[in-house]
């Protein structure tokens, strides 16, 4: 028993921690309230006063007790939790604070009048809202009702919250207990009284007189202008939507808004006023610059890690830290490409740029749902007041990079993340449908894949698996759309697809949870829709390995050499059969080789290759293109060394790198031309493909770039003996990011070769390869 009496101790004085930190935070807000009140009633003495004493008696009604109250209870809570024991009693303190609840009463009976007032001084005075700058809290009233009404009444939740917790931790012999219990029944009760009065007013936002304009949602987004992207910080309040630009400030840390534009609400539409307003070309930025942007972004990760061990001087991590910001908030800027419209009735109309639909789709929700509750009403000097406090109410404090990460912070999943989308019920007609997969990575959302639309049904039974590679993800999203066929009818909504959004819903990618490498079934709901998934995650360490077969009678997991000597072929038959299928039919498949094909499939062929099952071609022109294509990688992903061998890679990752053009074009087909001959001649069967592939790239949306990203690492990854990963990931931070590094150099590997136009060869390898391609 002695240990859980150590523990429970040990419990009581960190919830009491806890409440020492919070009240301290509560006390300062207090005090940014009272700062005013001095000037104001030593002015109130003069002949010229800005208000009178009854006007700053009603203002500050009760706030200067809320202070004392608290303050006596912190002053003497804080020597108690500094010299702890098992004996030490806190009781007395909680029953003393709950039975001046009353104060509370009082200020939350006055609060409607003490707004009231405050705001006719503001407009009758300016004087006034100069002096109460400082706090900015009664000033800004159309937004602080919050603020003030509710700081002091969240506390008295939070204080209760707090209780529970320590009567769990408090033994019933303690003398606390039977105090505690009392404090919380008194919290309590003064709780369900006062909620009952809050809750209409929280509820009802309208911004009607009297009523007060609360902030919904912000966030960083992109917007064009004149063709160029701005970042902005969009601001939704109960009654408009506010699009700002963060100040540069010299020196000093405060930070400023200067209010771009704004719409009411009551005349925001997405509607496009006519078909020729269409949407402004969007200038997008090729794939490769963004990779270079993440290349850069790894690297300096890597960099200030290497610092932080070597302990060497703040300085040099500072400058790092400053270009990893720099580099973030480019990717970010240039990375999002998916317009979001916002149209004024009474004027124009705005773009921004989104890199998720599902982002999208919540703020027109939350837009759409306060217009059906909201009237308007704004003057300039509101208007600067609401710019000023945008300041003290934002949520999201930083740009979303991950430079603002603390390093305890969880840095997300690095792997490969397997999501099967089963089927989902509860549409209430039959419509086409698909889903889409985004995770996070690099700081913002992307779309990663796309089922196939399954046709007039409301129980779709997609069952389709995907291979997600995760880069610091937290999260999963799943959208479910309605596929919208005849365009004509509908009207065009942001000049983007008509494709409708029937729900969406996302999970935490929990690392503890996903850890036990098995096939984990979960189910999104989203209202209404359910949506059942399985997803299966891989870390890097686990996913790099290539597995040598313990038998060397199949194809899979053996060299290409004996492989090739047993066939009597130049290109084993595997790559040549999975090549031929899809170039019959898989040349036009949107994400061919991108899109993963069903996992059962592919276990499938796997196992009829290996036995060299006669049948496997009359198999495969059975199945979905995109198992055929999952096939073939897996093969070379499988390989015991990979196709550009062990011995080689290091000299094609450094020769890739070499700056002067010339050297680097030597250097590459010289690496290339002394692989084994096997390798050499199945490479280039499979780059003539390849090739091929990314000439449909305006029907399968498959560039070079994109195949190099999803081959590179397949051709290039070293095994296991000769990887540079530590094999204990004990740092795992530097692992990922020097893996993404390396990863980066297998893609620019394979993305030279494919932008090739043709590949000089020797005479004698030159015919064995002329005859290999007519296999």
């Amino acid at each position: 028993g002695t240990t859980d009496l150590e523990k429970g101790l040990e419990m009581r004085k960190w919830v009491l921690s806890g409440i020492l930190a919070s009240e301290e935070t509560y006390l300062s807000h207090l005090e940014a309230l009272l700062l005013p009140m001095k000037p104001l009633k030593a002015a109130a003495t003069t002949s010229q006063p800005v208000l009178t004493s009854q006007q700053i008696e009603t203002i500050f009604f009760k706030v200067p007790e809320l202070y004392e109250i608290h303050k006596e209870f912190y002053d003497g809570l804080f020597p108690r939790v500094q010299q702890w024991s098992h004996q030490q009693r806190v009781g007395d303190l909680f029953q003393k604070l709950a039975s001046q609840l009353g104060v509370y009463r009082a200020f939350v009976d006055n609060y409607e009048v003490a707004m009231e007032t405050a705001e006719k001084c503001c407009q009758a005075n300016a004087q006034f809202a100069e002096i109460s700058e400082v706090p900015l809290f009664y000033v800004s009233i159309a937004f602080f009702s919050t603020a003030l009404l509710y700081k002091p009444v969240d506390r008295v939740t939070r204080s209760t919250l707090v209780l529970h917790d320590l009567l769990k931790h408090t033994p019933v012999s303690h003398p606390d207990h039977p105090l505690l219990q009392d404090a919380l029944r008194i919290s309590q009760n003064f709780l369900s009284s006062i909620n009952e009065e809050i809750t209409p007013r929280r509820q009802s936002m309208t911004v009607k007189k009297g009523e007060h304009r609360q902030l919904l949602k912000d966030s960083f987004m992109v917007e064009l202008v004149e063709g160029a992207r701005k970042l902005r910080h969009v601001f939704l309040f109960t009654d408009l939507f506010l699009c700002a630009k963060l100040k540069k400030q010299i020196g000093g840390k405060s930070q400023q808004y200067d209010c771009k534009w704004y719409i009411p609400l009551t005349d925001l539409s997405f509607q496009m006023v006519d078909e020729s307003e269409a949407v402004p070309n969007i200038p997008l930025v090729p794939d490769e610059e963004l990779d270079a942007m993440k290349i850069k972004i790894s690297q300096i990760k890597n960099d200030i890690q290497r610092e932080k061990r070597a302990n060497k001087g703040s300085k040099v991590i500072e400058r790092l830290k400053k270009k990893l910001s720099e580099q973030e908030s480019l990717l970010l800027l240039m990375s999002p490409n998916m317009a979001f419209r916002v149209h004024n009735r009474n004027g124009k109309s705005y773009t921004f740029l989104i890199s998720s639909d599902y982002e999208r789709a919540e703020w027109r929700e939350n837009i759409r749902e306060q217009q059906k509750k909201c009237d308007f009403s704004l003057t300039s000097v509101e208007l600067q007041m609401l710019t000023n406090s945008c300041v003290k109410l934002q949520t999201v404090h930083n740009i979303p990079l991950t430079i603002n990460k603390e390093d305890d912070e969880s840095p997300g999943l690095y792997g490969f993340l397997n999501v099967i989308v089963h089927s989902a019920t509860g549409f209430k007609q039959s419509s086409n449908l698909y889903c889409t997969l985004e995770v996070d990575s690099f700081g913002y959302f992307v779309n990663k894949a796309k089922t196939r639309v399954y046709r007039d049904t409301t129980e779709p039974n997609w069952n389709e698996e995907f291979e997600i590679e995760l880069e610091g993800s937290q999260t999963l999203r799943i959208l479910c759309y309605e596929k919208c066929y005849n365009k004509m009818k509908l009207t065009k909504e942001d000049g983007e697809s008509t494709d409708r959004i029937m729900g969406k819903g996302q999970i935490q990618l929990d690392p503890q949870a996903l850890q036990d490498k098995d096939w984990q079934r979960t189910v999104i709901s989203m209202n209404g829709v359910e949506v059942k998934l399985s997803v299966k995650f891989t870390s890097r360490e686990f996913s790099l390995k290539r597995m040598p077969s313990r038998k060397q009678t199949g194809v899979f997991g053996v060299k290409i050499a004996i492989v090739t000597k047993r066939e009597r072929s130049k290109v084993p038959y595997i790559v040549r059969q999975c090549v031929e299928e899809i170039e019959r039919r898989g040349m036009e498949e949107v994400g061919i080789y991108r899109v993963s094909g069903v996992a059962t499939d592919i276990q499938a062929l796997k196992a009829a290759f290996d036995v060299n099952n006669k049948d496997v071609s009359v198999m495969m022109s059975e199945m979905d293109v995109n198992a055929i294509a999952g096939t073939l990688k897996l093969y070379f992903r499988e390989l015991p060394e990979p196709l550009f061998t062990d011995e080689l890679y290091p000299n094609f990752a450094e020769g890739i790198a070499l700056s002067d053009p010339v050297a680097k074009e030597s250097c590459m087909l010289n690496l290339l031309l002394s692989l084994p001959e096997p390798n050499l001649v199945t490479f280039l069967f499979l780059l003539d493909h390849l090739k091929r592939v990314a000439e449909r790239e305006s029907i399968n949306k498959m560039s070079l770039h994109n195949l190099a990203t999803v081959f590179g690492p397949t051709l290039l990854r070293p095994s296991e003996k000769d990887s540079k990963i530590p094999a204990n990931p004990t740092q795992p931070i530097t692992m990922t990011d020097s893996w993404s590094l390396e990863v980066m150099s297998q893609v620019q590997v394979l993305l030279y070769f494919l932008q090739l136009e043709t590949i000089p060869t020797p005479d004698s390898k030159r015919q064995s390869i002329l005859f290999s391609t007519e296999v």
